[in-house]
């Protein structure tokens, strides 16, 4: 009686609980996530071949050859079956090269750096097909998404028509960050000075949740935007009500928007500096700063030696002051080598034959 009791008390509240969860990593709207969807099932279906056996085995075993039953076979002095040993281990054998298989597979079909090759099962990407470009940066502890096609920018609000490749680059301004759209494919990295690729697209018009799945602070739980899927129409005209209000989004302007801060409403910019997200992967943001891209140039061609030492201290990205403060100036302090410039032509080249002899003459 009272198991039956506490059934009845406790489905409704397991009801209750489970009204909140949306499984939307296994209702996806993005081929590439439904393709990852997949691929959880069938691995998790095939494990499932060998743990349920088990399990029932181990029950039934322990049943059946129980103290109290006197009618089951007792054989002390059994040691090997061949057929029992092909079982236990060709079995086990046969899943493992079949979950090696899909791995392998899915690993190159669906790289995030890889080009989409379809839109959906059956339906390629038509030939000259120009993907959506959108340049994500993670901040704390919000996101920025620049349109450079398009020449602005958002804050927390992203949008991609349906059926439409969407090709995304992804650094992020200060610590490491997830740039995660459960309904529309796996999360991948933001780091800074570095940047991540993401190919995929969203099959069904909506809005939908992202986030960070990698704790980076105190505004991490926040730090979430929505993610809309439109018609080509009503994409087209997201696009008229960004670049018709907002402002301009400057340099100055990313370096306060680029201060910490929870909670950031939705923005948008319908202006950009150039080359903003450029800056940004290059930490040369702030003006009279030496790009990360240079400096790599000089030290592939053999470095500055002691005076490139000063300058690497006095240009350091991550200093706290500067970067939360948002100054428009480096640090002051010694440097060695101020400016690096190239002539545009060599600086001596050999008199002409013709030349030489006159002189000679």
């Amino acid at each position: 009686m009272l198991p039956r009791v506490l059934r009845r008390l406790l489905m409704p509240l397991l009801a209750v609980l489970m009204s909140g969860c949306s499984a939307v990593v296994l209702h996806p709207s993005g081929d590439v996530a439904l393709q990852q969807r997949n691929l959880i099932v069938a691995s998790t279906v095939l494990m499932l071949l060998i743990i349920v056996p088990v399990m029932v085995l181990t029950g039934w075993f322990a049943w059946h050859y129980r103290q109290s039953n006197t009618k089951a076979h007792y054989d002390p002095d059994w040691h090997h079956s061949t057929g029992l040993e092909l079982v236990i281990w060709s079995a086990p054998l046969l899943i493992i090269i079949a979950l090696g298989a899909m791995t392998w597979i899915a690993t190159h079909t669906l790289d995030p750096y890889r080009p989409l090759g379809r839109l959906a099962a059956a339906k390629p990407v038509p030939e000259g097909t120009r993907p959506l470009k959108v340049q994500v940066v993670a901040l704390d502890w919000k996101w920025l998404f620049v349109y450079p096609d398009y020449g602005f920018a958002t804050v927390n609000e992203l949008a991609a028509p349906v059926d439409v490749p969407i090709e995304f680059q992804i650094t992020a301004s200060s610590v490491m960050n997830s740039f995660f759209i459960p309904a529309l494919a796996g999360q991948i990295y933001a780091m800074p000075a570095m940047e991540t690729q993401l190919h995929a697209v969203i099959n069904q018009p909506g809005s939908y949740e992202g986030f960070s799945a990698n704790y980076s602070g105190a505004g991490f739980s926040d730090m979430r935007f929505r993610f809309l899927g439109k018609s080509q129409a009503d994409f087209d005209l997201w696009v008229q009500s960004v670049k018709s209000g907002g402002g301009a989004l400057t340099r100055e302007g990313y370096l306060a928007l680029a201060r910490p801060s929870e909670r950031e409403p939705v923005k948008h910019y319908a202006e950009v500096a150039p080359g903003l997200y450029d800056l940004i992967l290059n930490l040369c943001v702030q003006p009279g700063k030496m790009c990360l891209r240079d400096m790599m140039k000089i030290d592939a061609k053999g470095g500055l030696g002691m005076a490139g030492v000063y300058n690497v201290g006095r240009l350091a990205y991550d200093r706290p002051p500067a970067l939360n403060a948002g100054q428009a100036e480096p640090p002051t302090g010694l440097a060695y080598v101020l400016a690096l410039c190239a002539t545009p032509g060599p600086l001596w080249s050999p008199a002409p034959p013709a030349a030489s002899a006159a002189a000679g003459n």
